[in-house]
């Protein structure tokens, strides 16, 4: 299954596709200057029932040298049948629309990044007769940006930057600087970059920081985040009021609350439970009358009514 993390880094090309030219330099690759990208088919099946699909493919123009393209995959781990399958699409590629073909990869650990930038050869030992050299960006050689003025000034790289060292110790530093970064920004060019770097994230605890700074930082934004965000805040402040109003019926009624009710009660997060307890608790004459037997409270605790 494709996971979250897998889509960001590479889905932030195809939304930015003049991306590549700010980390061509970060990487060390002298290219002409870029005049223009589109994206292409992903979808490199032939006529065979094998189907081969790149993550993200694009043509990209430049300026003097002509056009070539850009493969874009994203590895969360080493995967052998990439020795196979890199070869393939280049020579593909090539085969197909008759272009120079770069191969980039993602990737946001160091082990993957060491593993995904080895040669790949097709040949004998003593004589390769085809040899794919992947470029790859990784925690390794992207920047650490914690910089606001550094992160507006490509807000697509920083992203990319972000997405790349969600592993990095200084990761909360790096989140605050990009929601700082996009504060300011227009919503229609901020929704997109905050969906990608939760995206990037994925169940990492960063993700939860994100989430943090995003309800605070960027609260006015209507992201499909943003807009989740908001749902579970109201539902937590719900369940806490209603949590509350279950303690205080049963306080006023000299129900008794141990520390066992107290907790049971603060640490339910479901509204609709809360409400059947608040109904309950306002009849019942025990504490297990309005818990059950799981409250393990016995009924002779209970103050006299």
């Amino acid at each position: 299954m494709v996971s979250a993390p897998h889509e960001a880094m590479h889905r932030v090309f195809q939304e930015y596709p003049g991306l590549f030219t700010r980390l061509s330099d970060v990487l060390g690759l002298q290219l002409p200057p870029v005049a223009s990208s589109k994206p292409l088919t992903v979808d490199l099946t032939e006529n065979e029932p094998l189907e081969r699909r790149v993550d993200t493919l694009l043509r990209i123009e430049t300026q003097g040298d002509g056009p070539f393209l850009l493969v874009v995959e994203a590895q969360g781990k080493k995967d052998p049948g990439k020795t196979a399958s890199w070869p393939y699409y280049v020579t593909y590629l090539n085969n197909k629309y008759r272009l120079p073909v770069l191969l980039l990869v993602i990737c946001q650990d160091h082990a993957t990044a060491t593993w995904a930038a080895r040669p790949l050869t097709i040949g004998l030992p003593q004589w390769p007769t085809v040899t794919t050299r992947p470029l790859v960006a990784g925690p390794h050689n992207m920047p650490v940006i914690t910089d606001v003025a550094e992160a507006r000034k490509d807000l697509a790289l920083a992203t990319l930057s972000a997405i790349t060292h969600a592993d990095n110790p200084d990761v909360d530093a790096i989140l605050k600087t990009m929601s700082v970064a996009l504060r300011d920004t227009p919503e229609s060019i901020a929704e997109p970059l905050v969906e990608l770097i939760a995206q990037g994230l994925g169940n990492r605890p960063a993700a939860q920081q994100w989430r943090n700074l995003v309800a605070v930082d960027l609260s006015f934004y209507t992201s499909p985040l943003s807009e989740e965000i908001r749902d579970e805040g109201r539902v937590e402040g719900r369940a806490q009021s209603r949590a509350e109003d279950v303690l205080l019926i049963l306080g006023v009624r000299g129900i008794d609350i141990t520390d066992e009710i107290r907790e049971k009660v603060t640490a339910c997060g479901d509204p609709e439970v809360l409400r059947q307890w608040l109904a309950r608790a306002a009849l019942a004459a025990t504490a297990g009358e309005v818990f059950g037997e799981e409250c393990s409270v016995d009924p002779g605790t209970a103050a006299p009514r």
